[in-house]
């Protein structure tokens, strides 16, 4: 059975998703603090996290660092109270693989478990896209620009893969939400534009350029 750890400090909130979670069939532990998440996960057999960011002990955002850090790559969606475009950059390139803001909606929750739980990871189709000056590595994630190695997190690496891979070809916020972050529709932040401004920074202002009223593509070399 699939076993889902809820990471949740304050325990109304805690019994509301164990119980939810429960009902639709899953096995649930709970934690109430960062560091016993993390010596259940370390234990093993978990398959997917639910991480509160506000937890007494380490902030949510650190548990998720540290469980990283030590290769743990099971699927976290993190929840919030805290709700502008920063936390939510911040929690996605501290490795989280959903991002909800509370009250939670527990259909809305559900439906994002069950698309983590179900997304095998991805498989590089190549061994090495190369466009112009850029030059990413699939299997080993590095990413070259002008000669020099540029260190992507997964979440830059993984945009600029999708991009990289049609050169020319323009793909729409929604598009890029959907391919890269895995969102069934657009969450009315502007993450895209914020990680798209990280890759013109580390990989060239010109590797990305704007298709205006449509969204992004990849410079294509002439």
């Amino acid at each position: 059975m699939t076993h889902i750890l809820v990471v949740e400090d304050e325990e109304r909130i805690a019994s509301f998703l164990v119980k939810g979670l429960e009902a639709a069939g899953y096995a649930v532990s709970w934690a109430a603090a960062g560091a016993e998440a993390i010596a259940v996960v370390t234990a093993g057999g978990v398959d997917l996290m639910v991480l509160d960011l506000g937890l007494a002990d380490i902030d949510g955002l650190t548990v998720l660092k540290r469980l990283r850090a030590r290769g743990h790559h099971l699927p976290v969606v993190i929840l919030t109270a805290r709700s502008s475009v920063t936390d939510t950059v911040a929690g996605l390139e501290g490795g989280a693989d959903d991002y909800m803001a509370k009250p939670v909606r527990f259909a809305e929750l559900l439906a994002r478990v069950k698309l983590r739980l179900r997304a095998p990871p991805a498989e590089p189709t190549e061994e090495t896209i190369e466009v112009g000056p850029v030059r990413l590595e699939l299997a080993s994630r590095r990413a070259f620009a002008h000669g020099r190695e540029v260190s992507l997190s997964a979440r830059e690496f993984a945009l600029a893969e999708v991009l990289s891979s049609n050169p020319g070809r323009v793909y729409s916020r929604g598009q890029l939400l959907s391919l890269v972050w895995g969102y069934d529709h657009d969450p009315g932040s502007n993450v895209v534009d914020v990680y798209v401004g990280y890759l013109r920074r580390k990989l060239g202002s010109d590797a990305i350029e704007t298709a205006r009223g449509m969204g992004f593509r990849w410079r294509a070399e002439t």
